[in-house]
């Protein structure tokens, strides 16, 4: 039985020296890693900034234009003239 008691004795440390290695090549990899992952954006944050003002004026130019002549039957056109927008918020604010 003391026999036993040596080999794990005698085999304990060398685990842990196992797991110091492994421990040691992870922060290794981690730190290469770090240095490796700079990131060279393909679209610009100003331009995704334009593309998301465009597309926010685009959906409102097509919900505008849906709304106006397919709901209301009226025409796509007017909904650039300034009466029809006059008209509009005189309805919304009519008391």
């Amino acid at each position: 039985m003391s026999h036993n008691k040596n080999n794990k004795q005698e085999e304990a440390p060398t685990m842990i020296q196992k797991q110091n290695k492994v421990k040691e090549r992870s922060r290794e990899t981690e730190a290469n890693s770090h240095k490796e992952r700079i990131r060279i954006r393909l679209i610009p944050i100003w331009l995704r900034i334009i593309i998301i003002i465009v597309l926010i004026a685009l959906c409102l130019v097509g919900g505008a234009a849906f709304g106006y002549s397919v709901l209301g039957e009226g025409s796509v056109k007017d909904i650039f003239s300034k009466e029809t927008w006059t008209h509009i918020i005189d309805l919304v604010n009519k008391e």
